[in-house]
């Protein structure tokens, strides 16, 4: 669980920074995704969204430049 979490919200997902030799780890947390998704194309969205955002984020990069079909995902 993120170290900013709050029991106001529930995450989606999470970034685990590299350290000790370990890789960066994007975890993203399934059920809460799918309790969000109503239908299978609603999930692939919302799972695409999380993605982008945190590899954005990652990189230190806007989640546009990550995948230009960001801006179109909330549609």
């Amino acid at each position: 669980v993120p170290d900013d979490w709050t029991s106001e919200t529930v995450p989606l997902s999470t970034l685990v920074p590299a350290s000790g030799g370990r890789p960066a780890r994007l975890v993203v947390f399934r059920r809460p995704i799918e309790h969000r998704a109503e239908t299978r194309s609603e999930l692939e969205a919302l799972v695409l969204t999380v993605v982008v955002e945190q590899v954005a984020d990652l990189l230190g990069m806007a989640a546009e430049d990550v995948d230009p079909r960001y801006s179109d995902l909330d549609d």
